[in-house]
């Protein structure tokens, strides 16, 4: 019998929102590859970040990139792992850590 996937609820910064369940090891996936590209720039903005995890994970990952991004992002900003830059256009980002 296949073993049945762990999900994960996350969570939306946004309060009025709920989160999404997913599949962990996409989450995972997607989590590490965001904090990597923060190692790599301080700032940076969403469709950047969106076209580089898409360039790195294009032959080894199942299901939209974009959507899996955007899904961690939202629930890596709710956890303040990472923060939206006030008045910038576009919108920029940046690693708050953890």
């Amino acid at each position: 019998m296949a073993q049945k996937e762990e999900k994960i609820m996350t969570l939306n910064p946004d309060k009025n929102k709920t989160g999404v369940n997913i599949d962990k090891d996409k989450y995972d996936i997607i989590k590490q590859a965001i904090r990597q590209v923060f190692k790599e720039r301080k700032e940076i903005s969403y469709s950047t970040l969106t076209n580089i995890i898409k360039a790195r994970l294009a032959n080894n990952f199942t299901g939209s990139i974009r959507w899996y991004v955007e899904i961690v992002k939202l629930d890596m900003e709710a956890r303040k792992m990472i923060e939206r830059i006030p008045d910038t256009k576009p919108q920029m980002y940046r690693y708050k850590g953890k």
